[in-house]
């Protein structure tokens, strides 16, 4: 391992204790023992879900509670902006425009983070705990408000800079590492409540291993897919060719069997887990109800949630998988697939493709945010485990994975041109 692919990977490293650092740093004025309270009743719907994304950082309440997801909603209005607005969509494209679009999204993020905040900073006037205590060690509400909008504010602008630094400066993407690390935090906890359950006898030791086993499948089916790609062949004219003898062509143009990512699972938990969430403080028994219904332990709440990711997965797919765009740099380049016109009939030949693709996708994501659960519920196991949040992690991995290694050959090819090979 060379020196710049080590300093590259140290920065990573520390620039993700930076944010581990700041997930203990509370918001000046709150009351951390009911808030964790409030967050272990809730453990089991949309505020469990953005706990966990977080990195546990939202029952302390830090300053980077909000985690970063603001940015991640600014970046998915942004995307559906840009797909819906040619000009949006051009300016995306462009060298100096991309720069304006990071730009825009980052004032998007800042807009949303301040909602988010002053939301939160007044819902907790509203949080007392079992005993009376109230979440605010401030009187003046409004002083507090203003202090922590300012404090998560600063943390998640905080975030994304850490985000965009672990980009430009370390390994990977910066924001997935970030989501990386929040879920992977909450692993040694998990292993010592396991730990203690077992060594109290409330979870047998073959359950355990059973587990595990589920683990270790799920993780390698979700590497097997994620490495699967359809390859349409690529033809060029004797023109390009010749004049590029010397380099080396892609004579092929590769699709994943999953193009939407881990997009869809997570649009669907957020939009199955909010109803729950708003409802189960009403007393109407209409919507106690529909809060049963969508309980995230019962078996209606993961159908539904199957069938949302199909949704999404073919919502998303449509807006990041470009057919017309891949056709027409295709042609520029002299090249065309075999038996296909070029032009038209070449998108709509490569929808018909990244449509069948989707399908597949699709019915996997379903697959391994839903399996993993109904086989954990049937061993009777007294704590949840969900495929998204591995599909995550193992996705994040591999992408970092992949970046070390294009790193190492980068450094290879640039010492062999200095030394004149």
């Amino acid at each position: 391992m060379n020196k710049t692919l080590t300093n590259r990977i140290l920065i990573t490293l520390a620039f993700l204790f930076a944010y581990r650092i700041l997930a203990y740093v509370p918001v000046p004025g709150v009351n951390a023992d009911v808030i964790k309270e409030f967050f272990d009743s809730n453990a089991n719907n949309a505020l469990g879900m953005f706990n966990m994304f977080s990195g546990k950082a939202a029952e302390r309440l830090s300053v980077i509670s909000l985690g970063i997801m603001p940015y991640i909603t600014a970046s998915i209005v942004m995307e559906l902006l840009a797909a819906t607005f040619p000009n949006l969509g051009k300016m995306k494209k462009e060298r100096d425009g991309m720069q304006k679009y990071m730009q825009i999204i980052r004032y998007v993020t800042i807009f949303i983070t301040i909602i988010q905040a002053v939301g939160v900073s007044i819902g907790l006037n509203s949080m007392p705990s079992r005993s009376g205590a109230s979440a605010i060690m401030i009187d003046n509400l409004n002083l507090f408000i203003v202090i922590s909008a300012i404090s998560m504010l600063c943390g998640t602008m905080l975030l994304m800079w850490i985000g965009e630094r672990i980009t430009q400066s370390g390994i990977g993407n910066g924001i997935s590492l970030i989501i990386f690390a929040g879920i992977v935090s909450g692993i040694p906890t998990a292993i010592k409540g396991t730990i203690d359950l077992v060594n109290n006898g409330a979870l047998n030791f073959l359950v355990v291993l059973a587990i595990l086993v589920i683990i270790i499948f799920t993780v390698g089916f979700i590497l097997y897919i994620e490495l699967g790609e359809r390859r349409i062949p690529i033809s060029y004219s004797r023109k390009v060719i010749m004049q590029n003898q010397h380099k080396r062509i892609m004579n092929y143009i590769p699709i994943k069997i999953n193009l939407s990512g881990v997009i869809p699972p997570i649009f669907a938990s957020a939009v199955l887990m909010f109803p729950g969430t708003i409802f189960q403080a009403s007393t109407n028994p209409y919507l106690q109800k529909i809060n049963d219904f969508l309980n995230p332990s019962g078996y209606f709440f993961h159908i539904l949630t199957f069938l949302f990711i199909i949704f999404f997965a073919y919502f998303y797919a449509s807006i990041t998988f470009n057919s017309k765009d891949i056709s027409e740099n295709l042609k520029r380049q002299g090249g065309f697939i075999p038996g296909v016109r070029p032009g038209e009939s070449t998108a709509k030949y490569l929808n018909e493709v990244a449509s069948r693709l989707t399908f597949t996708g699709s019915i996997y994501l379903g697959l391994i945010s839903t399996i993993p659960w109904l086989l954990v519920k049937f061993m009777g196991v007294p704590f949840y485990f969900g495929g998204t949040s591995v599909l995550i992690v193992v996705q994040v991995a591999l992408d970092t994975m992949r970046k070390i290694e294009a790193q190492r050959y980068m450094n290879k090819y640039q010492t062999l041109s200095a030394v004149g090979l």
